[in-house]
């Protein structure tokens, strides 16, 4: 019996700690099929709603990694509700924004709350499941949430739009984040006691200032942003070498087997945004698709998420994180390279809905491998620090790859629809390739002998 009530609490505590994830990820894509009726409604210029969609990805970005440290000094389950609380009532926010400026400012707090919450919310996973079985399926179930988020965001974007409006968008994640907020105390463990430690602020300025510049610039194809992103997280790697305190710790990135799950993790991350944004653009430009008809375009890749999840738990209880992070990104690849040969010619019903479906499962199971690869080894007292960064990678993935496939499209987009079609299918051949390499790159740093000292300490 005592048993029965363990794994019941263990479910639910999972259940809310997964709605955290993928509430958050959702409102990453949430927002993209409601953009032309928000830049209608707020009367606002391309320039300006570039903005309203930045925000969000600047701020939750930007400080993952101090959220993440905060919430290992001051303790996960309560950085998880600050956080969540921060984001609930940002969120609120943004759906009674009058104009850009309450809209802009409302997206810079949800993603603050977010990049507390984040980490903090996959920390909470070692202390629900503390033996080491039951903790790698978690993790495997948890690494599939960021694609069901993902998925989900485009999804309900359009049916909200289509039947209410674009301001319930904000309003339902506002309403579940508090919720779980509320919720947290009673249900949740507290995590590990906070350790007195002294918090690096030099690194998390920089550190910071340094991926929300890299983000910006690589969102907006800027050279001097992105430059000067680069610049600052050089000066904060230098910090990390000489402080006596680092806020992030060099021995964290020091084992290439966390490193090459840091790479398939941002690598697939960035494909899936490419993957999202064109077929977006294509289901509306060029299949001619309603904004509710694109949503529904979008439920099938969707769908093809959720078994990824248990599939890779099952698979990893057998087999090495790393054979199943290779065997997804083989499978995401194989997605892909089916759309780019396919051009997006012909129908929905055909090889563009086969890519659409290969890709998204190909890209849960990796996250779930690469996640269990990156996490396994961290120790306690570092399990938030690490969720950020893991997180950190998740989030620089998606405006790199835009930055790069995007372009590719473009490069190749002629008049009319066909030259649209050709320009979209362009992008993911490349995109396949690199999945490819990425696949076997990771089996190669399988082969790696094993480091003596655990890299996480």
């Amino acid at each position: 019996m005592a048993a029965e009530q363990s794994a019941s609490r263990q479910r639910v505590a999972f259940a809310l700690l997964g709605t955290v994830q993928v509430v958050l990820i959702a409102t990453i894509t949430v927002i993209t099929v409601a953009l032309p009726a928000i830049q209608v409604e707020l009367r606002l210029s391309e320039a300006e709603l570039v903005y309203a969609v930045a925000a969000y990805g600047l701020s939750f970005g930007g400080l993952l990694l101090l959220g993440g440290r905060l919430a290992d000094l001051l303790g996960h389950r309560r950085v998880l509700g600050a956080g969540l609380l921060v984001f609930g009532i940002a969120s609120a926010l943004a759906a009674v924004a009058p104009g850009l400026p309450l809209l802009v400012t409302a997206r810079f707090g949800q993603g603050a709350g977010a990049a507390a919450a984040a980490p903090a919310a996959m920390a909470l996973l070692g202390s629900v499941f503390p033996e080491a079985g039951r903790r790698g399926r978690a993790l495997a179930l948890w690494g599939v949430l960021a694609s069901v988020g993902a998925g989900a965001g485009n999804v309900l974007s359009g049916v909200a739009l289509h039947w209410v409006s674009w301001r319930w968008t904000f309003v339902a994640p506002a309403v579940l984040a508090v919720g779980v907020a509320l919720a947290a105390p009673r249900l949740l463990p507290p995590g590990p006691a906070p350790r007195p430690e002294r918090l690096d602020l030099t690194g998390a300025a920089l550190v910071t200032a340094g991926l929300a510049a890299l983000i910006h610039g690589l969102t907006e194809l800027h050279s001097l942003w992105t430059a000067g992103g680069v610049l600052l997280l050089g000066v904060f790697a230098l910090t990390q070498l000489r402080g006596a305190a680092p806020l992030l710790p060099p021995t964290l990135l020091a084992s290439p087997r966390r490193l090459a799950a840091l790479l398939a993790i941002g690598l697939t991350a960035g494909c899936m945004a490419a993957f999202f944004f064109l077929l977006a653009l294509h289901f509306q430009r060029v299949l001619g698709y309603s904004a509710l008809a694109t949503s529904a375009a979008f439920l099938p890749p969707a769908l093809a998420v959720l078994p990824a999840g248990p599939l890779a738990a099952r698979a990893l209880v057998r087999l090495h994180p790393a054979l199943v992070t290779s065997a997804g990104l083989g499978l995401a690849a194989l997605g892909l390279a089916v759309l780019g040969a396919a051009g997006g010619g012909g129908s929905y019903l055909g090889p563009l809905l086969l890519g659409a479906v290969l890709f998204p499962a190909g890209a849960g199971i990796t996250f779930s491998g690469a996640t269990v690869w990156a996490v396994g080894d961290a120790p306690a007292h570092r399990a938030g620090l690490v969720g950020g960064v893991v997180n950190t990678a998740m989030e620089l993935g998606p405006p790199l790859g835009l930055a790069v496939l995007v372009p590719l499209a473009a490069a190749r987009t002629g008049p009319g629809p066909a030259g649209t079609v050709g320009g979209f299918g362009a992008a993911f051949l490349p995109a396949a390739a690199a999945l490819a390499v990425a696949a076997l790159l990771v089996l190669s740093v399988r082969l790696l002998p094993r480091p003596r000292a655990r890299a996480a300490d």
